[in-house]
């Protein structure tokens, strides 16, 4: 092996360290935890750090699209499911178990929405989600007065549970099957209050997460 493969070899190396440790860091400290300090946990230099991402936005953005294409990469079982109501099964289990294992997300996507608010890769969800709300509905499995953004509510809602930490995660899918019974289609529903959220509504509250000033302060 010549210098330079290995040299490109450790760098890739370092990176993926550094993306592991920052999930950790950012997590526990969210996004303006020191980076000396991931430099520490991932066993490298400040120097190393700052070479890979030359600012704590270029980490951050990084770590928002990487986070994007894990959510990618479970659309095709969610959207191939036998049924709609499968689908909406998949859907709240599977996001909701990603973001109770990654609990650094929604530092990250407020971080984002600062850094770039019109970036919004999320958008090319919309339509496959609306899509396996019509099917589930059409098939009469899924209550007619829910909408793609209450299911993306309920993956928040579920997902936050690990805020509690590893010990709990064994525990959430009890909260999910309460979840699930509640969108089931059946004649003694009670009508949900008002009307839902557009995207692009949540998708702007879900980037600018905690408290916000009061109109007029």
């Amino acid at each position: 092996m010549n210098a330079a493969v290995s040299s490109r070899r450790d760098a890739r190396r370092n990176h993926e360290k550094l993306l592991v440790e920052a999930r950790k860091l950012f997590a526990e400290r969210g996004v303006e935890a020191p980076l000396d300090e991931l430099a520490v946990r991932a066993g490298v230099g400040a120097g190393t750090v700052y070479r890979h991402f030359p600012n704590r936005d270029a980490l951050v953005r990084e770590l928002y699209d990487l986070g994007v294409g894990e959510l990618r990469d479970l659309a095709p079982e969610i959207l191939a499911a036998e049924t709609g109501w499968r689908s909406v099964e998949l859907y709240l289990e599977r996001l909701a178990e990603w973001l109770a294992n990654a609990p650094y997300v929604p530092a990250v996507m407020r971080r984002m929405g600062e850094i770039d608010p019109d970036y919004r890769p999320g958008a090319e969800f919309a339509e496959p989600i609306d899509g396996l709300v019509e099917r589930a509905q059409a098939e009469g499995s899924l209550r007619p007065d829910v909408t793609a953004v209450d299911l993306a509510v309920l993956v928040d809602m579920l997902g936050s549970l690990g805020q509690y930490g590893g010990t709990y995660l064994p525990y959430w899918r009890r909260q999910l099957a309460i979840v699930l019974d509640g969108l089931r289609a059946r004649p003694d529903l009670t009508p949900l209050p008002g009307a839902g959220l557009d995207f692009d509504t949540f998708h702007d509250m879900s980037h600018r997460k905690g408290p916000r000033p009061a109109p007029g302060a």
